[in-house]
């Protein structure tokens, strides 16, 4: 009698149950609405870098069953990037992740499109004057300061160094300041003998490494920004016997062939998987400010209340022992898309 009460209990329920459950996913507020889009755009769309980012980005946007877009320009060039910000806007997206190459060229268009409703989180570079909602990067003073201390204590505390530069990218110069100021710091007997831009240029970094090693026989190491810079550098310095340690931020498949081949000292490299997918919650956030009811006095000024203004998405140390795990081939091999065409 008892198991007959208990599965007549159970059948009474179950239609409740599963009323609640219908409501419950009725309910969901984490979902896109038909037609809903976000954008990524970069300058540089080639660079491999920018790939993992948008796979991460994609994949939450999938999760949110909206659509979303790779979009930006191949060429080093701002007025060509915003164009395409430009071209990307009129698509009327519910919101743009944007890698801005210049902090305020780019205030204008990022505010153009926050007044006309579509939701603008930076990343990796910022436009801090701008009317950008969210921020996400890796600490790029850490990432500096990482590297100097791991080229410092290579050479033994002493010796002298360079830096290859990107004058006026906003990531790259916080880098390049930190590296020298941890070097002035922590390590006084290390030599700042030059400076040169390359501007992600590899034969540009090639004949600066070049010049360098010129004048400075003693050179010991270099220092720049990102990877592709690091392509020429590292030739320089092969061709002149090896001596000169190139470190860098950032990395691609020749940049990582070349430091499981010992060409290359190392590589401190954002986690761009949680670039491109926090930065998609962030602009899903800012494209829903009404899911929240905050105490405080957003609803008065105006503000959007999903605002957060900084994620730190961390970074990884690449060297020859962990290099395998950062091949964009064979990740997305793993991931089974078709990356950036998606």
């Amino acid at each position: 009698m008892r198991k007959i009460l208990s599965t007549l209990a159970i059948a009474a329920a179950a239609p409740v149950l599963m009323a609640g459950y219908a409501i419950a996913e009725t309910a969901n507020p984490f979902k896109c609405e038909p037609g809903e889009k976000y954008v990524m755009n970069v300058m540089v769309s080639g660079v491999e870098y920018w790939f993992p980012v948008y796979e991460m980005f994609k994949q939450a946007g999938q999760q949110f069953g909206c659509e979303t877009a790779y979009t930006g320009t191949p060429e080093y060039d701002v007025n060509k990037q915003i164009a395409s910000f430009d071209q990307a806007l009129a698509q009327n997206p519910a919101g743009i992740l944007v890698h801005p190459m210049n902090s305020d060229p780019f205030i204008e268009p990022i505010n153009r499109a926050v007044d006309q409703g579509t939701a603008v989180v930076t990343f990796a570079a910022d436009s801090p004057n701008s009317k950008r909602v969210s921020f996400i990067t890796s600490d790029n003073l850490a990432e500096g300061t990482y590297a100097a201390d791991a080229v410092a204590e290579a050479m033994g505390g002493k010796g002298e160094y360079a830096v290859l530069e990107n004058p006026g990218q906003d990531n790259h110069d916080k880098r390049v300041a930190a590296f020298i100021a941890r070097m002035e710091a922590k390590w006084p007997d290390m030599k700042l003998v030059g400076r040169a831009a390359s501007n992600q240029d590899p034969t540009k970094a090639y004949q600066a490494v070049l010049s360098l090693i010129q004048a400075n026989p003693e050179l010991g190491a270099v220092f720049m920004p990102e990877a592709n810079s690091a392509i020429g550098a590292a030739q320089a310095s092969k061709e002149n016997g090896g001596k000169v340690r190139v470190m860098l931020a950032d990395v691609n498949a020749n940049i990582l062939d070349m430091i499981k081949a010992g060409e290359i000292f190392g590589s401190v490299n954002p986690n761009q998987g949680m670039q491109g997918y926090m930065g998609f919650m962030l602009l899903w956030l800012a494209n829903h400010p009404d899911l929240i009811d905050p105490m405080n006095d957003t609803a008065r000024s105006g503000k959007n209340g999903m605002a957060v203004p900084f994620v730190d998405n961390g970074f990884s140390i690449v060297t020859a022992e962990n290099a395998d795990d950062f091949y964009w081939d064979k990740y997305l091999k793993r991931r089974g898309t078709k990356g950036i065409e998606e």
